[in-house]
């Protein structure tokens, strides 16, 4: 009885270990993003999946006491032009190709231009390698953004 007991709470264990690995090994969650630029954190961004495709949208921005803590996208085209940046999805169309995250668009609501993107997750998940480019990747803008939760 005693030996069935430590095998299924062993098993149960394991599966519990398993999930948490297979959460952290996907970009789905809350990063923050860190300014390549600076070295300090831009925003909060939430990562979503649907249909195999990620999605990322901004959930909040770390701005100075004397920045607008609510900012338009004023150099935005199209439907985000003079939209609140907060709320708005700057990630679209990433897919995951092998252990890369490729084929998707990231707008950098700074200039209100679009970029290609690829990402990568590393150090076990804890960070998403994101890269913002026009062409080819060679031609582009990294950053890191760390896990935040």
């Amino acid at each position: 009885m005693i030996k069935k007991f430590l095998t299924s709470a062993i098993a149960a264990s394991a599966l519990l270990a398993l999930g948490a690995w297979a959460q952290q090994a996907s970009p789905v969650g809350l990063w923050k993003n860190i300014d390549d630029e600076t070295g300090k954190p831009k925003a909060l961004i939430r990562i979503t999946e649907s249909n195999g495709e990620f999605k990322g949208r901004i959930e909040k921005l770390f701005r100075d006491a004397n920045e607008d803590q609510n900012p338009k996208c004023d150099k935005c085209e199209g439907t985000r032009k003079d939209q609140p940046i907060i709320g708005m999805t700057i990630l679209t169309g990433l897919k995951q190709e092998g252990s890369e995250y490729t084929g998707g668009q990231l707008l950098d609501p700074g200039n209100g231009k679009v970029y290609k993107s690829k990402a990568a997750l590393v150090d076990g998940g804890r960070k998403l390698d994101v890269r913002g480019y026009i062409g080819a990747p060679l031609f582009g803008r990294s950053q890191t953004w760390v896990r935040a939760e």
